[in-house]
């Protein structure tokens, strides 16, 4: 039996140590504060560990967890160490439970917060969002990360993989960095459900056997003088990038982010850094006299930097501003028989396709080498080995070529009548 009774603990006021027996105590602070705490000897060292405060642990309740303490001490085992041993567990299940109740949506957004200063641009980061929202969240976007398995990937995947197989294959892509974020994370454990090789691959057909897989709609090169010729009827800056555009063969995103200290107008030189190019490597382009006339014909915007300047401070013009000005580009020549402008497979043309304009003219049109044409294009034209060697990027030779370009897209096609359509 022990010597304190509830009556005589409830009247303790005075500071100081009161024994119940077998090594349990209350120990009163100067404060008032009280507490049991267990004395016991281990390996011939005596040892105390506290139990918790009273009235939270009350007098029997503290009995008992004596007494289980004491068990231990039986059984040769630390009474101290157990306790740590308990808490380590507890932390440990209750960081699991948290785990679980995080979903897929924070997750993503976490990896985007954490990803999007590497990323070239704002619209890239856009994108990451917006296919993750609209094809991904509906499914799994409340679902705990460690739950998301090879169902929901098909039951996200399968509606769009032949209907849209490039986007099919990017949500794919970002599911999979995501999940592989939340592993590292300790939010999941086992295989990334949304891996293609080894797993995916046998569930869904690969890109090449669907639909879709269409690369960006190129005009025919013959058909761009007389488009070059209705493109000048267009007024605004969208219409002077989409020109630019194709002048210089660069992507789209290359010339809306373009900025003046980019460009040296007297040695008709651009210069674009690779944080902004796809092979994330600084890509110089060799400036005609045709896009030289373009670029000195541009308004300066005071308080911006960026050649085409937006109506949001800091911003460029959109991509849509770009495509608005080719759908009002539904024009047509006298003899087209009112079809406008369309690529080489009858789809509506794309300011990216121009690109492939530019290279089917170089390659049909000029006794241009490949690697100048490529490298026009900022593709890489060598690997392994070959690149080591590779030191040269045949400015003078592409200077030449972007001179023959510009002079064959400037030029006044014969017999064409260009008209607008009403």
């Amino acid at each position: 039996m022990g010597k304190l009774s509830q009556k005589q603990i409830d009247n303790l006021n005075s500071p100081g140590t009161y024994e119940d027996g077998d090594g349990l105590r209350l120990v009163i602070k100067p404060t008032g504060k009280k507490s049991w705490v267990l004395r016991f000897q281990l390996s011939g060292k005596r040892r105390e560990m506290g139990l918790g405060s009273y009235p939270k642990l009350g007098l029997k309740a503290a009995r008992l967890d004596a007494s289980d303490r004491r068990r231990l001490l039986l059984e040769g085992l630390d009474p101290l160490a157990a306790r740590d041993a308990e808490r380590t567990a507890r932390q440990v299940a209750d960081q699991n439970q948290k785990s679980k109740s995080v979903t897929f949506r924070e997750v993503s957004a976490d990896y985007i917060k954490s990803h999007r200063v590497g990323w070239k641009n704002i619209k890239h980061c856009q994108q990451w969002q917006n296919t993750l929202k609209t094809y991904a969240d509906p499914i799994i976007g409340d679902l705990p990360a460690a739950e998301i398995t090879t169902d929901h990937l098909l039951k996200i995947l399968t509606p769009i993989w032949s209907s849209k197989a490039e986007t099919a294959s990017r949500v794919r892509n970002r599911i999979e960095l995501v999940l592989d974020a939340a592993k590292a994370r300790g939010l999941r454990e086992g295989e990334n459900p949304a891996r293609w090789r080894g797993h995916l691959d046998k569930l869904l057909p690969t890109r090449s056997k669907t639909k879709g897989t269409l690369n960006h709609s190129a005009l025919p090169y013959l058909e761009l003088q007389p488009f070059i010729q209705a493109l000048k009827t267009i007024d605004g800056l969208s219409a002077l990038a989409l020109k630019m555009t194709i002048l210089t063969a660069c992507r789209t995103s290359e010339v809306l982010a373009a900025e003046w200290a980019e460009i040296d107008l007297k040695t008709k030189l651009w210069t674009i850094p690779a944080i902004r190019m796809k092979a994330e490597r600084t890509h110089a382009v060799p400036l005609s006299d045709a896009t030289i006339a373009l670029l000195t014909s541009l308004p300066r915007v005071t308080d911006s930097t960026l050649v085409f300047p937006g109506a949001r401070q800091g911003r460029p013009i959109s991509n849509m501003a770009m495509l608005m000005t080719l759908r009002r580009m539904d024009v047509k020549s006298t003899d087209d028989g009112g079809k406008g402008w369309r690529g080489k497979d009858g789809r509506v043309i794309t300011a990216h396709g121009f690109r492939s304009t530019f290279r089917d003219w170089a390659a049909e049109c000029t006794h241009h080498t490949r690697e100048v044409c490529e490298m026009a294009l900022a593709h890489v034209v060598a690997t392994g080995a070959e690149a080591a060697y590779w030191r040269s990027d045949l400015l003078e030779k592409r200077r030449t070529l972007m001179n023959d370009w510009a002079a064959f897209v400037t030029s006044t096609p014969a017999g064409k009548e260009i008209a607008l359509v009403k």
